[in-house]
């Protein structure tokens, strides 16, 4: 016998921080509206509602490109401990259908629903339920995604914002996983995309053509994820106890930075992302070191670290100095990050805010 379908539910609320402000000042709805740092301080778009998005803000944006874009732009510092409210309220609406719950951030988690009796075994209607439960107990609107297995419903819970949710049935994967854009491939950034795409490779179906051996050999261990995702196969399994070990984000940069004077003014830049997905964190550990990587024009890496419980812009940048000394080259690649105390239970993590460091009908069978 062959083992049930999965039923997965990835719900996302809609501009969520955006979406709070404007539940508390009704008076801001219908405005473009974006919540992040100051443009003096250097700092990034959090999140913006669907008003400023028809500007082109966009979430990671520089506060200052989101004000030339749009001047009227309504600008208001992240409040996180109403955020971290809200989200307490969705994550037990969540928990109320499955105990199998990840959270990615304060506003997006996967569930599990395999199995569940509630709404006559129909993930669809369990998530129909849940929208309207976070409606109505925090007042503002999630889409969701359905589908048997993580990729492919985190696909689809943006395919009908806001507001709204699309189903992935079992028999309609193949066909759906092939028509994406290979951008859409969990793990496929900018720079790898654009690869793709210069090889011919622009949707799902066309990296098909390419084996295993071949996506190995072009894109080293992630090619394997490549070959498996583009069918649509993820037998990641939802992971409600994930104990998170650290923090980074990193960009590759073109052209590559020609000194150490173009890196760490690329690396301030940097750091406001890392602080935006830092305080977004849910339940973290402790820190206990600050790290930066650097890859350099010659694809050769380093990492440079220090203990550090509450590390500043100084101290990356000090480890940058460090990390780029090691060769006299050009550098592709920057990453910043933390690594969290490994033996502190999560739910008793201190929150240390480094946001504040400059800058800133019966359903069965087939369906799901």
């Amino acid at each position: 016998m062959s083992e049930p379908t999965r039923k997965i539910i990835h719900c996302d609320c809609d501009c969520f921080y955006a979406a709070v402000e404007m539940r508390d000042d009704p008076a801001l709805r219908g405005r473009p509206l974006a919540v992040g740092g100051r443009a003096e301080t250097r700092g990034v778009i959090a999140t913006c509602n669907y008003e400023a998005r028809a500007f082109g803000v966009h979430s990671a944006m520089a506060t200052a490109r989101a004000l030339q874009l749009c001047p009227q732009l309504i600008l208001l510092p992240p409040d996180f401990e109403r955020y971290r409210e809200a989200s307490r309220t969705i994550l037990a609406i969540y928990r109320d259908y499955t105990p199998l719950v990840e959270p990615l951030s304060l506003d997006e988690a996967y569930l599990d629903v395999s199995g569940v009796d509630r709404c006559r075994g129909s993930a669809s209607l369990m998530a129909q339920e849940i929208r309207a439960r976070i409606r109505e107990e925090v007042g503002i609107t999630a889409s969701a995604g359905i589908a048997p297995n993580k990729f492919i419903a985190k696909v689809a819970s943006d395919w009908n914002k806001p507001d709204g949710q699309f189903v992935v049935r079992p028999q309609d994967v193949d066909a759906f996983v092939a028509a994406l854009p290979v951008k859409k491939i969990f793990g496929v950034g900018k720079v790898t995309a654009a690869k793709l795409n210069r090889l011919g490779v622009h949707t799902c179906g066309d990296l098909r053509a390419w084996s295993a051996a071949d996506l190995t050999h072009a894109f080293g261990s992630f090619g394997a994820s490549l070959y498996r995702l583009c069918r649509g196969i993820d037998e990641r399994p939802v992971q409600p106890d994930r104990i998170r070990k650290s923090l980074s984000v990193e960009t590759t940069y073109t052209p590559d930075l020609a000194d150490l004077d173009a890196c760490r003014s690329a690396l301030r830049a940097l750091l406001a992302d890392f602080h935006r997905r830092f305080e977004r964190a849910r339940d973290r550990p402790p820190v206990h070191k600050a790290f930066v990587k650097v890859r350099f024009a010659d694809f050769s890496r380093t990492t440079a670290e220090c203990v550090s419980g509450a590390p500043d812009e100084s101290v990356w940048l000090a480890l940058l100095d460090e990390a780029h000394a090691r060769k006299p080259l050009a550098v592709r690649l920057l990453g910043v990050g933390v690594r969290f105390a490994e033996d502190a239970p999560g739910a008793a993590a201190a929150q240390i805010s480094l946001f504040d460091s400059p800058p800133l009908p019966a359903l069965h069978g087939d369906h799901l």
